[in-house]
């Protein structure tokens, strides 16, 4: 069995080199900065996998690669490859962790550059933030649109974009067929009995789809950009983020990203999920804070 100390072991976990169940090999976390990689980028990972590891590369949940098996012996030679390659481990510890986008930077269903804000908030927050011990991982989704499918509700900064729209039914003409009516996923705008639209916006989820569906323009956009939601756990307890009012900008979102990490900081016990502070702390108290001009 591999004689390692704790607090090497401790070492390594903190540079995303993370022993495996055998007590023999580790993996090592790869990052991904906006969930993608160059196909340069891939062959290296691949041939770092061939030189220093298993041979096999493991995609994690949260859009990083893991080098499998490697020998004690070969994690620095290893680290050295990634790095003259542009490619870096990491991903572990009490910290902003490496930021979570969907696809909908070419996704038909995107509202927003999902892979250029991650890439934002990589470099201000993932590295930015990278040497702040936080009392626990801090992890942030960017999803594209209300489709939830990086499920921004479960991280603990969930991000998503939102297209929202402003009906005004004077200029509804009573189509026969409502391409308004056909293009809400939601089923929440319809025909009255005049045949003109009528749409319940209380369950609207600003996905953009009815946006300038109408010829008559009864549909046009009223605001454009990100949904913010704090708090959201996935793991041994589930909480549900709970969402800010309103639409926002992206300087307003690096604003109340950054205020909350740093209200976090300060006030949070260590150990403490961020989502937990927040009941304890209680909600409305601490989004009055992250608020504050």
């Amino acid at each position: 069995m591999l004689k390692i100390t704790a607090e090497e072991k401790k070492a390594l976990k903190g540079r995303g080199i993370i022993l495996n169940r055998d007590k023999e090999t580790f993996i090592a976390r790869v990052i991904t900065e906006d969930s993608t990689l160059t196909s340069d980028q891939l062959t290296a990972l691949a041939e770092a996998a061939g030189r220093f590891g298993s041979g096999s590369v493991a995609m994690t949940v949260r859009m990083t690669t893991e080098i499998q098996g490697i020998p004690y012996e070969n994690i620095e030679p290893l680290c050295a490859f990634l790095e003259a390659h542009g490619l870096y481990t990491g991903g572990t510890g009490n910290r902003v962790r490496p930021i979570v986008p969907c696809k909908g930077t070419v996704c038909v269903h995107g509202l927003i550059d999902t892979q250029g804000l991650a890439r934002e908030l990589h470099e201000k927050f993932y590295k930015g933030w990278y040497d702040v011990t936080l009392p626990h991982k801090f992890k942030i989704g960017v999803g594209g649109c209300p489709n939830n499918c990086i499920k921004p509700a479960l991280n603990d900064f969930g991000v998503m974009g939102q297209r929202v729209p402003s009906y005004d039914v004077d200029k509804c003409r009573s189509c026969k067929k409502c391409n308004v009516a056909a293009s809400c996923p939601m089923k929440i705008c319809s025909q009255g009995e005049d045949g003109r639209m009528v749409c319940r916006s209380e369950k609207c989820t600003n996905c953009g789809k009815c946006i300038d569906a109408c010829p008559f323009h009864a549909v046009e956009e009223k605001a454009a950009g990100y949904r913010i939601m704090l708090g959201g756990i996935w793991g041994k307890h589930q909480r549900i983020a709970t969402p800010l009012e309103g639409v926002y900008t992206k300087e307003e979102l690096l604003r109340i990203l950054e205020r909350t990490l740093t209200l976090w900081k300060d006030q949070g016990k260590p150990g403490e999920r961020f989502g937990l502070f927040l009941d304890r702390v209680g909600v409305e108290s601490f989004v009055a804070q992250v608020l504050e001009q």
